[in-house]
């Protein structure tokens, strides 16, 4: 199976209070988006697209290996996927869709995302259960019922699509849409939506106490 991967880099560090994009804050002395490319080729994706920020491509083409092809990203995720897919092309029988914002992601989870779609699934997401009580607050943030969470799950990155199912959804999608995530893009389209175990280590860095859990993570 032909698989390709769009890595989604193009956000900003605000919340991180990094001055420049996030996906090129460091973690190591090697930018984020680098931790996650290397994870989805180890994982068995063959070819990579990252959607930038237009004003930073040189930068991330710097940092990234020759191979890796560069998109610039839109105003949101979802358009900056829009453009990542279609550089992709035709040639990839499956699609993996990751946030450069989860740069520990194992490439034992790229692989089950994959194994998945090799054995027919159309999308399949890494998913992890919730641990936590999870509760609904009212407008005045009082408790107002506890949600059973035994079926609950945290849901993760690379999603893994077959690329036809994939493009159709988005051609379906109305161009004003802005949805979480893109399993919710294929299940607005009537796709149903596969799981696979997901890891703790693929955890979202976000601000900054997130960086130094990943910072020793990797020191280990």
């Amino acid at each position: 199976m032909h698989a390709a991967a769009i890595v989604a880099a193009a956000g900003s560090g605000s919340r991180l209070g990094a001055d420049r994009p996030k996906a090129l804050v460091p973690l190591a002395g090697r930018p984020l988006v680098c931790w996650a490319v290397d994870g989805l080729l180890a994982g068995g994706v063959t070819d990579v697209v990252v959607t930038v920020p237009p004003a930073e491509r040189d930068a991330f083409a710097a940092a990234l290996p020759a191979g890796v092809r560069l998109v610039d990203g839109g105003a949101t995720r979802t358009a900056s996927v829009r453009a990542g897919l279609a550089a992709a092309g035709p040639d990839a029988d499956a699609v993996l869709v990751h946030d450069a914002a989860r740069p520990l992601t194992p490439p034992d989870v790229v692989a089950r995302v994959l194994a998945a779609l090799a054995t027919g699934a159309r999308a399949v997401v890494p998913v992890l259960p919730v641990v936590d009580t999870t509760v609904v607050v009212d407008d005045d943030g009082v408790v107002a019922d506890a949600v059973p969470r035994a079926r609950l799950r945290r849901v993760q990155t690379p999603q893994g699509f077959d690329r036809a199912t994939l493009v159709a959804a988005y051609a379906a999608l109305d161009d004003a849409a802005e949805l979480t995530d893109d399993a919710a893009v294929v299940r607005a389209a009537g796709i149903p939506v596969s799981t696979v175990p997901g890891d703790e280590r693929a955890a979202k860095v976000t601000v900054p106490h997130d960086l130094t859990l990943a910072e020793l993570q990797v020191a280990r």
